[in-house]
């Protein structure tokens, strides 16, 4: 059954039939084949492994310096794990936006809410504690642009 093709202006006539022909085909598979092989081959000795997650070094000198008791965290480790970067961006805001400098952690103890003086005066040991598990996840937290590390020397400009 042939259908004549029309439009606005009457009919043409028949439709033209035209082969169905994947032109060179086995370059195109091939080309295909060979892009699949470069993207799977880099992920195939890995497929199935984990790496494991890192142990970050709590026993600082300023840890193992502190009283019993006074080795507490501002939260509990659980915690912290799971919401220290919210806990960091809500003393930002409080401290920026509305002067608050006070945060009472849930044992009741008053804490100044600062990652330099707070939280790094213990976990002093950025390398082998912050940034073993933001490597491991892959995150770079913008904390240290405007935080310096203790123990980094910030060089000075001499006027000349």
């Amino acid at each position: 059954m042939k259908k004549d093709v029309k439009n606005e202006f009457g009919v043409f006539g028949e439709r033209p039939q035209v082969p169905k022909k994947l032109y060179n085909a086995k370059y195109i598979f091939g080309g295909l084949l060979i892009f699949l092989a470069l993207v799977i081959l880099p992920i195939l000795p890995n497929l199935g492994k984990a790496v494991p997650p890192p142990k970050p070094q709590v026993d600082t000198p300023a840890i193992q310096k502190l009283a019993g008791q006074d080795k507490q965290c501002v939260e509990d480790t659980a915690w912290m794990r799971a919401n220290h970067m919210l806990l960091l961006n809500d003393w930002r805001e409080e401290v920026v936006r509305t002067g608050k400098r006070e945060y009472t952690g849930k044992g009741g103890k008053k804490y100044n809410p600062s990652l330099s003086n707070t939280c790094m005066e213990c976990h002093s040991n950025k390398s082998q504690f912050c940034d073993q598990c933001h490597n491991y996840v892959a995150v770079v937290p913008n904390c240290w642009g405007c935080h310096l590390e203790k123990e980094k020397k910030v060089a000075k400009a001499e006027a000349k």
